[in-house]
């Protein structure tokens, strides 16, 4: 990422500006923190620090309070590789805290809640941005649905939250507020493994009229969800308060700032859900395309109203297979198209509404005749096409360009447009890019 000149004298001036309060600590150094060493240190980083974590448990929660790292020169906190730094819950705080933080990555770390009644492994109290959460495993948050793995409470944005292993939570990932005040914006989430939630696996919620901010983000964007795994094969019952897909994102601001933000939701695996909701649900600006959907308890993917109407959607080169609705689209805005093109779809009711054109549509129990390997354990599971099944003539597909990746398949594989669903053949290389655990 280049950095303006304004913006890059800006921080050093910043940097330079607060060496004398701590003699001897030098921009950019890395400081290593033991169980009974690591809020004191916690509490004193700088931009371009890197705390370092030693294998061990923690036993009282790390609440971060205005750091702020910069562009290109971030806080880093972060344990050993194999995640051998374990934070314990501790009744009446969450595990992590984030408040008025910004350029700060957290890395390596296993946040265990023992199902602790009220503690969140993670979670953003206050304004934070550019906060990037990776290779956290996140377990045991399932007390209540209400519990969450990673939650933000207040406006966020430029979040990256990556390869991560979420288990056994009430709620996996919940961004955003319920009253659609506390916008979660331009985020990405990729690689991140999310099994076993009561709730949904991943929620953003809807938003009102996007805050005035300084540097918050006013163009229009993507928040990104790629190559996921979300599965609710298994759900604890601790707590249940009725049924949630495993993904649902919300609206886009209705006017002003945010209003042309999208939704790209690509090279997910979404895999069953045992009671009586869809996969994916969604509204507002979504592309949603080079997903697996695989639901032999119900249906695929709605996109219908939620808190606001479903403005522009595109549906494209999915695989579907759902023993109920494969898609449904309700209640659109008909100034703004719902298009559902060259999809792949195996369902008692494949297709209801939409723009629908050059789609495979048929009964659920077809898909054994047309893909390799639907049914059964998720061991076996293999959606791409059996030879000379789901071929089409090449289309135009100059409307669908504008979208990220959509010249790649599910596993990215580049595109021909000579087959429908999400594989762009039936000899293709069908591993994804995260490895599926036993425990589905």
């Amino acid at each position: 990422m280049q950095i303006n000149r304004r913006s890059a004298l800006a921080a050093a001036a910043a940097l330079l500006a607060g060496f004398g309060s701590r003699p001897g600590h030098g921009r950019g150094e890395s400081l290593t923190a033991t169980p009974s060493t690591y809020l004191d240190r916690a509490a004193d980083l700088r931009a371009g620090d890197r705390l370092l974590l030693t294998t061990g448990t923690y036993r009282r929660s790390l609440i971060l309070s205005d750091l702020h790292g910069a562009p290109g020169n971030p806080i880093v906190i972060q344990g050993p590789a194999d995640r051998s730094a374990r934070f314990l819950a501790q009744r009446g705080h969450n595990t992590v805290e984030l408040r008025n933080v910004s350029h700060l990555e957290l890395r390596n770390l296993t946040l265990d809640g023992g199902n602790t009644p009220g503690v969140d492994g993670v979670k953003a109290h206050a304004l934070t941005h550019h906060v990037t959460l990776e290779n956290l495993e996140i377990v045991d948050h399932a007390n209540h649905q209400q519990t969450v793995a990673i939650s933000t409470k207040a406006p966020a944005w430029g979040w990256v939250i990556r390869n991560c292993i979420i288990r056994h939570a009430g709620t996996g990932l919940y961004l955003g507020n319920s009253n659609g005040a506390a916008p979660f914006v331009h985020g990405l989430i990729e690689r991140n493994l999310i099994v076993d939630t009561i709730g949904y696996g991943l929620q953003i919620k809807h938003q009102g009229e996007r805050p005035e901010i300084s540097d918050m983000p006013t163009q229009a964007g993507s928040t990104i969800i790629r190559q996921n795994i979300i599965s609710k094969a298994r759900q604890p019952q601790a707590g249940f308060q009725g049924p949630r897909p495993n993904l649902l994102v919300g609206h886009f601001p209705p006017l002003g700032a945010g209003i042309e933000d999208i939704y790209e939701i690509y090279g997910n695996l979404l895999y069953q859900n045992l009671v009586n909701e869809p996969l994916f649900q969604g509204e507002g600006n979504v592309a949603f395309h080079d997903n697996l959907l695989v639901n032999h308890h119900g249906d695929g993917l709605w996109i219908q109203p939620h808190h606001n109407r479903p403005r522009k959607i595109a549906v494209f080169h999915n695989t579907i297979v759902a023993k109920g609705t494969g898609i449904r689209i309700r209640g659109g805005d008909p100034d703004f198209r719902q298009i559902v093109t060259r999809n792949a779809v195996f369902s008692e009711q494949p297709i209801d509404g939409g723009e629908q054109w050059d789609n495979f549509a048929v009964g659920y129990a077809a898909a054994g005749s047309h893909l390799r390997a639907p049914f059964g354990d998720w061991r076996a599971l293999d959606l791409r096409p059996q030879p000379g099944r789901l071929r089409t003539p090449a289309s135009d597909s100059h409307l669908l360009a504008a979208y990220a990746d959509a010249e790649m398949d599910f596993a990215g594989n580049p595109r021909d447009d000579t087959y429908l669903g999400a594989y762009a053949g039936s000899e293709v290389p069908r591993q994804t890019l995260l490895p599926i655990p036993s425990q589905l």
